[in-house]
């Protein structure tokens, strides 16, 4: 049928215009429910935001953004009872480490799932899986226990160490992330490695040289996942750090509220404020490569 033809059976046949109540049954109510969703996610930032602008401490601020006051912010930057650029560097250093190794890590599980055949192995994939339906809570007192002990023997990784937080968190992250890579790397076609093998090449030599640069999108996920997790934690890091001087960023806002008689809201929320914004950036950046490479290891298992 030309273009023609389609015109006059359109002319013909013109489409009614539907009423409000039919758009309202079929599509309305969907924007209705979208535009509640997205009042319920943004209400709490935004009175987050209007408190760290506010001139008092208190969060129980009357209307929102009653008050413009960046006194709270530059405080936080020049108050000597609060560190906040030490606590930001420790947190972004921290985060840094664990994302890189903990992504080469994985790599490395997740290759020798995906590409090796050797004893244990489908036990070893169902223990990942089983792990991961237990809560990381679980195993608090056991952390704490451990550390402990690695403080009588080993003080340069116990309690209150940047190296022993690092620890907790690259074994935290080893399953999770050996898990989501083995799904990706069951999407490169095994073809590939035999063909280097044909050539001569190594295990190590086809990882190194091959199959990272094919699997790069979900590696740039991981590491992006681990840095978010990582900077926003706050349990683990109160457990193992001690010093007002090694804290992260969690913990150390978290001080502003700890005490319940000089509760600062206000410089809590402002901190809260400058925390987040970096991570949100960097997440909206790099959305399209985050959801490109999760579906990517779903396609096979």
């Amino acid at each position: 049928m030309t273009t023609a033809e389609v015109k006059a059976m359109a002319a013909l046949h013109p489409q009614k215009k539907k009423s409000f109540g039919r758009w309202f049954r079929e599509v309305g109510w969907r924007h209705l429910v979208a535009w509640v969703v997205i009042l319920y996610a943004i209400f709490p930032i935004l009175y987050i935001l209007s408190t760290s602008l506010s001139n008092d401490g208190s969060i129980q601020n009357g209307t929102l953004f009653g008050a413009f006051n960046l006194s709270n912010y530059a405080e936080l930057f020049t108050s000597k009872d609060y560190p906040f650029l030490t606590w930001a560097w420790n947190t972004v250093y921290i985060a840094s480490i664990v994302a890189v190794v903990s992504v080469f890590m994985s790599a490395l599980a997740a290759y020798a799932f995906s590409r090796l055949r050797f004893a244990g192995r489908r036990v070893g994939l169902l223990s990942l899986i089983l792990i991961q339906m237990f809560p990381s809570i679980l195993g608090l007192v056991a952390i704490f226990g451990m550390l402990s002990t690695l403080t009588d023997f080993l003080p340069a990784i116990g309690l209150g160490t940047h190296a022993g937080l690092i620890l907790v968190y690259l074994g935290g992250s080893l399953g999770a992330g050996t898990y989501l890579m083995y799904g990706f790397f069951n999407t490169v076609p095994i073809e590939i490695d035999e063909a280097a093998r044909m050539d001569g090449a190594s295990h190590a030599q086809i990882f190194f040289t091959i199959i990272l640069r094919l699997v790069a999108p979900i590696l740039a996920v991981m590491a992006l996942l681990s840095f978010i997790g990582t900077t926003s934690d706050f349990v683990l890091a109160s457990i193992v750090l001690e010093k007002q001087e090694s804290l992260t960023l969690a913990v150390g806002l978290g001080g502003l509220i700890g005490n319940p008689f000089s509760k600062d809201w206000a410089m809590f929320s402002a901190g809260a404020v400058l925390a987040a914004t970096p991570i949100v950036i960097l997440f909206i950046a790099l959305q399209k490569y985050i959801v490109s490479g999760l579906v990517g290891g779903a396609v096979k298992g």
